[in-house]
Order: C-alpha cells, then structure tokens, then sequence
C-alpha cells in the first residue's frame, strides 16, 4: 500500500500515515547525516562549539536559499516556528520591525485570525496584554457553507479587519486546521504599502509549496524545517528582512551578546542566534543534508516533490468526498500538500455520546482510525478549536508525502465509513 520509497523513511509500515503536516517525518539518509554530526561533537566538543557550529550553521543558510530563495545572512534558526513567533513579538514590544521604530502599546491592533495555531495566538495574547494593545481576530471559513473558498474570500477577511490602528499583522501560509493556501504575496504587499509588516507563520512552508521570501514579501518569515523539508525535529528557521535587522535579538542571550560586529565573520545579527547556549545544534545543522538528500530519498527533485503532494492531495480528498457523500469544499488554488474534508454533521440527539468519548487526540474518532484500522490521520473539531461546545462538525485534514499512494487515502474513506456508522449506533 505504501509507495516504493516509503521505504527509504522510518514509518512504521503497519500504519497508513496520512498525517505528515504534523510533526513531518524525516528519511533514514538524513537521520544518519544527523546522528553523524552528533559522533562529529562528542570527539571534540570543544572545538566543534567555538569553531566548527558557525561554518556548518552557514551550510544550513547556503542550503535553504537554493530552495526558497533569499540572502543566506537574513537567516537565522531555531527549535521551532512557535519560538520564532514569540521572538518577533518580543522585538516587536520594543517597536523592532515595526513602522517608525515605536514600541507597541495602548490602543495599538495585531491582526490575527482565528485559524491561527493556537501556541501562536497565546503568545500574540500574551504579547498584547502586556502592553495594553488589542489583538483582532477575525473569522475564517470553516468549509461547511456549501460554498467553495477562493483565495479572494481569505484576502478579502484579512484586508477587511485593517484599521488605522493595525500595527503588525500575523497569519499563515498554509493555515494549522483547514490546510487553507493563504493569498500571502498579495496580502504582504498591500500591508506593506499601509506600513504595517507582516509576521508570516509558513510552519508549513519550504518543501510543502513552491515559494521564493523575497517575492512573498514578508517583513518576518519562520518555518518548520522538520515539517515538508523532512529535516529532524527542532530545526525551524527565520527569515528577518535586512531593514529589520538591526537591534533585532534573541530571547536569551548568550557570551556573544557583548562581541562586536564582525566576530565569527558575521552580522550580531548572525552572531546572536547563531549561538545562543549549549544545546544539541545538530538538527538545525541536518537542515542541509535534508535539502541534498529528500530528493534522493524521494526520487524526485523538490519542484517535483511538491508538485506530486499537491496532486495526490487533491486524489485523496476527491476520493474522500466520492465515497462519504460530502463537498468538495475549497477551490484547487488554496490547496497545498493539505486537504480538510468535512464528515457528515453528529445529529443533535448523538452530540453528547459522540463528544464525550475518551480520546487521546482532539475526537475519539481519530482514536477508532488508529486502534482499529491502522490509520494515522487527524480529525480536526472546529468547536474544540474555538473554546466551544461540541456542535456536530468534525474534518478530516489530509496530509500528502511522497511515501503516500492514493489506494491509502481509499482506505481511510472505507475506514471512515464503518466507523461513523459504528457511531450512528451509539
């Protein structure tokens, strides 16, 4: 059932995978090259922290530019997209990146909405709190109107909630539970052109569309490389325009926050991230070796990579939608690698038997697709999202990798089917 280079992945392959947009999932080959740089420390620990990290972290910078584009020097890397976020609105309360360098405050609006993932929106909360702004959050489109989304409808919601008080503005790429393709280029621009810059949550990013930083225009840009690059987990990057740069820090800092420029030959911009303490470097350093070697492992280059999991994405959910008797509910342009498709409502007279099951996850509807076929894919609940009751809407987010055939994502439909009818019966 999996495809014939699944095996140069770990999964195991008595579970249909169907969930790489969550924690992604990296090849063996890059899995070596990393543990390889771990033997590579313990040899000489020393020499490998005052010298050997700057040069392979540049490797790292060098590498991502041939997939996304950019200056190598306006990156910088750390575990994750949710501390690149938290490290924006730090220097974004001291007014770093923002128009006229003034610090936020009272009566000043972030812009988010409400398919933000929700680490990011705690910190954008919190972030606002301290200093008395306001965070506006408009609604997204939970496709169950019976009416596709476009890419207009999304630029149309964001662009609409701008006030003359917006001073920053974060949104996704691609969005956390609905997989949503945003317009982001236009988006950025138009923001751009009122002043206000833009904070780009592109968790799912390099590796998942085809995308260049500099065309998309975003003041700020973090990624999860672990995600669609397949590099290990706890590498993600952050792409700071060179405009911003200058006093723009990290939220610990380390010996090197008294060095001058130049030291280590590189920018305190650089310099600042590049070592912030000890900690294990060798994920973000294996950022590299997964841009050299996914191709490999894939048999494809990266154009085609992504190419290939838009298209088996949008099979997926055709058959999904085919055999489940539901909509196909966005239009082709906002799909990436992800495809929700919506389950038929729980009737009202089942809601509480339906949402009151144990669950591991965020329904007991993805723990019957795991304990009783095999499947590891998410159900995502809107209501659980938003802080409310149980309504009765439920999705199913398709994730689409290269180790993925089309007869798995059938599998999960006929899976699917006897599970909600084992729940019609509760």
């Amino acid at each position: 059932m999996p495809s014939p280079v699944a095996s140069n992945w770990r999964l195991d392959p008595d579970i249909v995978f169907l969930n790489h947009g969550s924690f992604g999932a990296c090849p063996a080959s890059v899995i070596e090259a990393q543990q390889a740089m771990r033997d590579r420390i313990e040899r000489e620990p020393v020499r490998f922290f005052c010298q050997d990290l700057f040069d392979l972290t540049d490797r790292s910078r060098n590498a991502i530019t041939r997939v996304i584009g950019g200056r190598p020097e306006d990156y910088v890397f750390l575990p994750n997209a949710t501390q690149c976020v938290a490290t924006v609105l730090d220097n974004a309360l001291a007014g770093i990146g923002l128009e006229g360098g003034r610090p936020l405050g009272p009566g000043d609006e972030i812009l988010i909405n409400e398919h933000e993932y929700p680490a990011c929106q705690n910190i954008v909360r919190r972030a606002a709190e301290r200093v008395g702004a306001t965070v506006i959050s408009p609604a997204m489109p939970w496709l169950d109107s019976g009416e596709p989304v476009t890419s207009d409808l999304l630029y149309e919601i964001i662009m609409d909630a701008v006030t003359e008080r917006t001073r920053l503005c974060m949104f996704s790429l691609i969005t956390s539970p609905t997989g949503l393709v945003m317009p982001a280029k236009r988006i950025c621009a138009k923001l751009r052109e009122r002043g206000i810059p833009t904070l780009l949550d592109a968790a799912h990013g390099p590796g998942a569309i085809d995308l260049d930083v500099d065309d998309l225009g975003a003041s700020f840009l973090t990624s999860n490389c672990h995600k669609w690059l397949c590099s290990p987990k706890g590498s993600a990057l952050l792409h700071v325009r060179a405009e911003h740069q200058q006093g723009f820090r990290p939220l610990a800092l380390s010996n090197f926050a008294n060095a001058p420029e130049g030291t280590k030959r590189r920018s305190k911009f650089n310099l600042e991230f590049d070592y912030i303490g000890t900690n294990d470097p060798t994920a973000r350093l294996a950022i590299a070796d997964a841009v050299e070697l996914v191709p490999l492992a894939a048999q494809r280059s990266w154009k085609e990579i992504t190419a290939h999991n838009h298209d088996l994405v949008l099979a997926g959910r055709d058959a999904l939608v085919n055999k489940l008797g539901t909509h196909v509910p966005t239009t082709d342009e906002v799909i990436g690698p992800l495809a929700t498709v919506p389950l038929p409502d729980v009737p009202a007279s089942r809601l509480d038997a339906v949402a009151n099951r144990p669950t591991l996850y965020s329904n007991a509807l993805q723990d019957a697709l795991v304990e009783r076929h095999d499947v590891q894919v998410p159900v995502w609940v809107p209501s659980a999202y938003l802080g409310k009751p149980f309504d009765g809407r439920r999705y199913i987010r398709l994730s689409a990798q290269v180790y993925n055939t089309i007869e798995q994502y059938e599998y999960l439909a006929d899976a699917l089917i006897e599970e909600l009818d084992r729940e019609s019966k509760l």
